[in-house]
């Protein structure tokens, strides 16, 4: 017995050394030409470290393939490849539409040379990219080693989206940006803002006149943005392949009007961080378990009755460096909801990432679900819902005597006090007259 013991813990701790080895999963890389493997060796190289399966193509590849008898071949992909005019084989943008519908992550990165596929596939992750050709200026946030456009901008941390699950730390250099503009819908709750130029920059081709408006302009202009789709599938937009690459990794920083000199960029903490994010390493959430019953009690019931308190507790995990581990937070709510919520509440935050609730059922007898709905930016969307049925009073659990019945009560005892005294005296009166007549 103990030997199977034993091989049964050699087995758990071997599956999950291999569930660790194949964490990062297989990703197809695109690229414009294999030299982008070499300019871009360092992030590919800090991928390969999270241990990424990294398959290089061409973009324009004819027998590229990203699913085969219905199943992706991929978990994720990388579309370093901003000039390519037609994705080959059977790759298309209906195709990684498709794959993000299916669950995939996709990393972006364009440039000022980006083709119309590109521009296509912006469009359906709600995304705009400015027409080609195009780069963000900035006369007065542009770097020292500038050739002379204004197109070479340094971009401040605080430009950043305010979420370190998606960026890490908003404590590091400035970074280096090279690349068209993007724009997006505000009012898309699903589009986030990951990186945004300054307010003095704009998209435009550096060497026409300016005759109309430009395509984006100050704090509206998009460096870089990302999409979470309803099913958590995750999407980076880049304008810039330079921001990638060895070359902003390593650069020195320095604003020309008067700025500050560093002997590194921002770039690499951000990618790596970024890379983390879209590939889902960094702000998943899990529902570990959930439990209802009454006080005291350890099992929930078949049925609720009206007026009964419960406790809810539910246990929420997140996944941290391929790990998952509690996930503390304040700000997690409860509803219990029949049609509409009857009770929406915060919920009260224990140890080891357990929530807890207590409260009071209405007054109103139907079916309910115990919801969790919890939506924050940067972590994957946690939807949680228990059904229970909700009972009235049985005929042998109604208070006896109630408040509200105290009159009736009074006129009730009081009829029988007068009902009592009429007797007595009707009694006596008639012995007496029986007395006087004898």
């Amino acid at each position: 017995m103990a030997k199977c013991e034993n091989l049964w813990k050699l087995l758990v701790i071997f599956v999950g050394i291999i569930s660790v080895v194949n964490a990062g999963g297989e990703t197809l890389v695109l690229l414009d030409n294999l030299a982008i493997k070499e300019t871009h060796s360092m992030f590919f190289k800090s991928l390969q470290e999270r241990n990424y399966s990294l398959t290089f193509k061409s973009a324009d590849d004819a027998n590229l393939v990203l699913s085969k008898y219905g199943e992706f071949l991929y978990e994720h992909l990388i579309i370093f490849a901003p000039s390519v005019e037609e994705f080959g084989g059977s790759l298309s943008v209906e195709t990684i539409t498709e794959f993000i519908d299916g669950g995939g992550n996709v990393l972006v990165a364009g440039s000022s040379n980006s083709g119309d596929v590109l521009r296509e596939l912006a469009s359906e992750v709600g995304f705009e990219v400015d027409e080609e050709g195009a780069s963000v200026i900035d006369h007065l946030n542009y770097d020292v080693n500038d050739l002379g456009k204004h197109t070479l901008i340094v971009a401040e941390p605080s430009n950043l989206i305010e979420a370190a699950v998606i960026t890490g730390t908003h404590d590091v250099p400035p970074l280096l940006y090279q690349g068209t503009g993007l724009v997006a819908d505000r009012d898309n709750p699903l589009v986030l803002q990951i990186l945004s130029a300054h307010s003095s920059a704009y998209s435009y081709v550096p060497d026409e006149p300016i005759k109309e408006y430009p395509h984006a302009v100050g704090r509206n202009t998009l460096l870089i943005a990302a999409l979470q789709a309803r099913n958590n599938a995750r999407v980076v937009f880049s304008g810039s392949l330079y921001f990638f690459s060895d070359e902003a990794f390593t650069s020195p920083v320095q604003k020309v009007l008067g700025g500050k000199k560093y002997d590194v960029s921002g770039n690499q903490q951000v990618a790596i961080a970024l890379s983390q994010w879209v590939f889902k390493e960094h702000g998943v959430l899990r529902v570990k378990s959930v439990s209802h019953h009454r006080p005291g009690e350890t099992s929930p019931p078949q049925a609720y009755t009206i007026m009964e308190t419960v406790v809810y507790t539910i246990e929420i995990e997140k996944l941290q460096r391929g790990t998952w581990v509690p996930y503390d937070a304040d700000d997690v709510q409860l509803e219990f909801v029949r049609i509409d919520p009857f009770v929406r509440m915060t919920l009260k935050r224990k140890q080891g990432g357990k929530y807890e609730a207590r409260f009071k059922i209405p007054d109103v007898y139907g079916v309910y679900q115990f919801k969790v709905d919890y939506n924050r930016v940067g972590y994957t969307h946690l939807f949680s819902t228990t059904q229970v049925s909700v009972r009235p009073l049985q005929h042998t659990e109604y208070e006896r005597f109630i408040p509200s019945a105290y009159p009736y009560y009074v006129s009730a005892f009081s009829m029988m006090a007068g009902v009592f005294l009429f007797s007595i005296v009707f009694l006596h009166y008639k012995e007496n007259t029986k007395s006087k007549s004898e």
